[in-house]
């Protein structure tokens, strides 16, 4: 969770994953998909040969809110795609 930024103003979650190749990129991102269909939960995208950026919204109209348990989770739940793709 560390690699995570909690940006406000919206509040979100944001992080930016770098890969060798393509290949991975494209591993990575089927992987995403699949947890996110799962979850039913949606980050923003946007991603180049080997990078991929997420954002993570985070449902709140409190100005001084931090992200929750659940959203906490969802990061961690793809932070571990990285492990498994390794494997």
């Amino acid at each position: 969770m560390h690699k995570w930024q909690e940006r406000s103003r919206p509040l979100r979650l944001e992080r930016r994953f770098e890969f060798a190749t393509y290949e991975l990129t494209r591993d990575f991102l089927d992987c995403l998909g699949k947890l996110c269909e799962k979850r039913q939960r949606f980050p923003d995208i946007s991603f180049g040969k080997t990078y991929v950026n997420l954002t993570l919204q985070i449902d709140s109209e409190d100005e001084d809110s931090q992200a929750s348990d659940l959203d906490k989770e969802f990061a961690m739940e793809i932070d571990a795609l990285i492990d498994e793709d390794s494997d």
